[in-house]
């Protein structure tokens, strides 16, 4: 019968196994560390508390603007397909269009239909421009900004939207009454983060200066189509993506939900003022 020899009192023990030598010591904490306990870094070895330290403090992948990477543009596609779930609703259920559009006349009573009207559409080719064009912003924007921010530069632009349309309709006067559907509010707000973002990191805005100058024109011209929804949406997109794009590179987190906090307490106080003064 063999016994394990005696550890010598004044020999180095493993902290995580005392009743081992280890002579070999961690590259951080200098304690002694014994095979099973040894994680090999660049230089020497590291003990598995010090790897387990060093783990806790890193901090995760972020984009440029201080988001987590979105892979796949996840957010942009659950939007696409949300809109076109509810699109085929609207053609077999053509009341949730009523219920549901903005309709300045209604609109303090029901509060919904600011954000609600922004997953409904008047139409295929008007659902397919707009998917179309959100596609193409926010597969871009989303790896950019990541997808909480991205998120809420869509739904505060859909508001913003929504909010200029009650802004500037008279009561009374036809656009009063007049349901308004579409995503393009929001779209245009994401045309305005482009714009923003790509001129903060220098980068050519020429192709999105012209889409956006197209656009407008046919918002004004056109027939049917709500210029006021388009311009709040450009205008609170804008606001946005400034707050996301300028913040300080070591507060952009608390800059970010500041900012848009901020700016969807200003739409609710200009509906609020609106509102009294109608």
């Amino acid at each position: 019968m063999t016994q394990d020899p005696p550890v010598p009192t004044d020999a180095p023990v493993c902290p995580r196994h005392p009743d081992r030598v280890a002579y070999v010591r961690c590259q951080r904490c200098d304690r002694p560390v014994c095979p099973e306990c040894q994680v090999p870094g660049p230089v020497g070895v590291h003990c598995v508390d010090c790897v387990r330290q060093a783990q806790g403090r890193r901090r995760s992948p972020r984009t440029i603007l201080g988001g987590r990477p979105s892979a796949g543009a996840m957010v942009t596609k659950t939007l696409i397909a949300a809109c076109v779930a509810i699109g085929l609703i609207q053609l077999i259920m053509p009341l949730v269009t009523t219920r549901f559009a903005f309709f300045p006349a209604l609109a303090l009573a029901e509060p919904w239909r600011f954000i609600t009207t922004a997953f409904l559409h008047a139409s295929p080719m008007h659902l397919a421009f707009n998917m179309w064009a959100l596609w193409v912003c926010g597969s871009v924007l989303e790896p950019a900004l990541g997808r909480w921010r991205f998120l809420v530069l869509y739904g505060l632009s859909a508001v913003g939207g929504s909010t200029a349309i009650f802004l500037l309709s008279p009561p009374g006067s036809p656009s009063w009454l007049t349901l308004t559907v579409g995503a393009s509010g929001a779209v245009f707000g994401l045309f305005a983060a482009l714009f923003v973002i790509q001129r903060r990191f220098g980068r050519d805005t020429s192709a999105i200066v012209g889409l956006l100058a197209i656009n407008l024109v046919i918002s004004v011209l056109g027939s049917g189509i709500s210029w006021q929804g388009h311009l709040g949406g450009l205008l609170t997109g804008a606001a946005v993506s400034a707050v996301f794009a300028w913040a300080p590179r070591n507060k952009r987190g608390v800059y970010a939900v500041g900012g848009c906090v901020a700016v969807g307490a200003l739409l609710v106080a200009l509906v609020a003022l609106r509102a009294m003064l109608a």
